[in-house]
Order: C-alpha cells, then structure tokens, then sequence
C-alpha cells in the first residue's frame, strides 16, 4: 500500500461511526475529568480563610519584610508606604524600634528604584531623631556606598538620605568610627578631588569623578560637603562646670549604649580612617594633614563655574575658613606617623 492511500484510510476514520455494543460503555476521551465526587469542605495547600483579619503589629511585620525583600517595585513601595503612614500615626506604631527598621531597610538606599528611594526617604524622615543616633555608625555605612554607586541618580539621591541624618544626628556622625576621615574620603572620591598622600609627600594626578557631574548635582554635593564639614569644625560650646556631675561621671553608670567605645577595649585595631574623632581639635587635625589642601584647590576651581556651584563653593570655602580660623598646625611629630614606623 503506497503513502497516499494510507493517509486517505486515516482521513476516512475521522467520520467513520464507531459501533456501540450493548452493555458496553462508551469510550472516555484522554482529556476526560471525573467530577462526580462531592465534598464538604475544599483544602488547599499552604493556604487559610479567616474572618478575622491581622492585627496591626502583624500587618506592620508583615510589610517591613515585604519591603525589605519584595523582588516588586511596586510592592516595595507600597508596603515603605504603608510602614510611614504607621509611623506618622497618633500614636506612632513601631513594634520593631527604630533600630530594627533601620537594619532592615538601609540597604534600599542603592535600591534601584526611584520611587522606592523617594519612599524610604519619607519613611527615614518619620522616625523620631532620638532614636536614630544610636544606628548612625551603620546608616552611615551604606550611605557612603550609596554615594559612590556607579548610578548617578542612585549617587544624588543618596545625598538626601545624607542631610537627613546631619539634621537629625550630626554630632554622632562626626563622631563615630569611620565617620570622620572615611566620609571625607567618599566627598573627595564622588566630586573627582584628588588628595595628598601624607606618607609620600607626592599628590595623586587629578582624576575625574566617579560619574559626569552635571551642574546642580555638583552644586548639591558642594553644598552637602559644605553642611558636613560645618557639623564637624562648628566650636564647641563650653559647658559650665557643675562639681556634682563630675561626682557623678566618676561613679555612677553611664546612660549610653556603648559608653567606652571610644576606648575600643573589644574591637579590632583601628586604623586612622576608623578611628573616633570626638573632639573639635581631634578633627581639625587630621583634616589639616589629609584633606584641606585638595579642598581648598576644589573649592577654587569650583568658583570658576560660576552658578550654582559657584555659589555652593563661596559657602564651602566660608565654612572651611570659620572652621580652621583658629587651628594652630602643631610641628611635632604625628602619632600616627610614629605607628607607621613600626
């Protein structure tokens, strides 16, 4: 039998009539699904039915990890919405604290999102000051990285997350370890502003910043450097003597977390860049060996633009000259130059 005959005897079956025989069934076709079972109750899998929804502290868990780590866009953003309009509320609901919010959702400051970025700083904005202080060793951590991403919008934007914290915790920013010298360090690397090798004595060929600088992005760093180094070079007001604290800072416990952390009696040495600047002078002279010669040629070639940059440079170059008014330059030799011996 030849092909075409054997495709015609295959066309001929589609409407050929099957015979039925009697007492039996008619065949089933393959797709067929018995549906005539009958049931009480339906079960599904990982799944529930309520009536009573979750409670608000519930709800508040709940979309602090979605938001932390959703893989939506979208449902990031709502759910930081969600979380601000809890914390705005009267009375605020936290049931995490403020540290654990923090720990959760710093990392979204390089979130690739704008809308997430633009919500995470609303959400940051509604937190109570008191309580950021004690988290600014980490925030700063991430800003930091957040201001040196590859991405320039990511960059900018992380420059909001930086004023929020100089409102709220400046003293403790300029304070904690690394946050001094190494902040300085990511200014200088972001605006392309070379600096001095203090070991050496040479200077490092100028270099272009980490991404184009447009003209308002570089004016807001300017300004943004300029508002840092105020928090850090600002006099300190004296205190006036009182003979019954200084009693009790001899003997009775102190009220901060960490009180001795400046002694670093636990951690890893510290080297100058992570180490705790917490006096005025302490700050003025590591910023006089290692950034003032580069900013001051920053700050110059900067006015030359004229602008908005021009003016942020006059006000940095302002800040720079209130700060460092009254540094007297020690010509003793450096600790840590007598480290670096070793």
């Amino acid at each position: 039998m030849g092909s075409s005959q054997r495709k015609k005897n295959e066309k001929k079956k589609d409407f050929q009539k099957t015979k039925l025989k009697v007492g039996k069934a008619k065949a089933k076709a393959s797709n067929f699904t018995d549906t005539s079972f009958k049931s009480k109750a339906i079960v599904m899998g990982q799944q529930s039915l309520s009536t009573t929804a979750p409670d608000v502290i519930q709800q508040f868990r709940h979309s602090l990890s979605l938001a932390a780590s959703s893989k939506s866009d979208k449902q990031r953003r709502e759910s930081l919405a969600y979380l601000t309009s809890q914390l705005s509320s009267e009375p605020p609901v936290n049931p995490v604290g403020t540290h654990g919010i923090l720990h959760k959702l710093l990392p979204l400051i390089s979130d690739s999102s704008t809308p997430v970025r633009s919500q995470l700083l609303k959400l940051f904005q509604s937190l109570p000051p008191a309580e950021v202080r004690h988290s600014t060793e980490q925030a700063i951590m991430f800003i930091r990285a957040g201001m040196t991403h590859l991405s320039a919008d990511i960059s900018n934007d992380t420059l909001g997350v930086m004023e929020w914290l100089l409102e709220v915790a400046e003293d403790d920013l300029v304070t904690c370890p690394g946050g001094w010298v190494k902040t300085l360090t990511t200014f200088c690397a972001l605006m392309g502003w070379a600096l001095s090798s203090s070991n050496q004595g040479w200077s490092s060929a100028p270099r272009a910043g980490l991404k184009a600088k447009g003209a308002a992005a570089y004016a807001r760093q300017i300004a943004t450097l300029a508002k840092f180094l105020e928090a850090g070079l600002r006099p300190e007001t004296a205190i006036p003597e009182d003979e019954s604290q200084n009693w009790d800072n001899m003997y009775r416990i102190p009220r901060d977390s960490n009180a001795f952390e400046y002694l670093n009696l636990y951690g890893s040495r510290r080297d100058e860049e992570g180490e705790m600047y917490p006096t005025r002078e302490a700050r003025q002279r590591v910023f006089e060996r290692r950034f003032l010669e580069a900013m001051m040629k920053g700050a110059d070639q900067a006015k030359k633009e004229g602008g908005a940059t021009g003016r942020a440079a006059s006000a940095l170059d302002k800040v720079l000259q209130n700060g460092m008014a009254d540094y007297e330059s020690l010509t003793a030799v450096d600790t840590q130059d007598l480290l670096g011996l070793w």
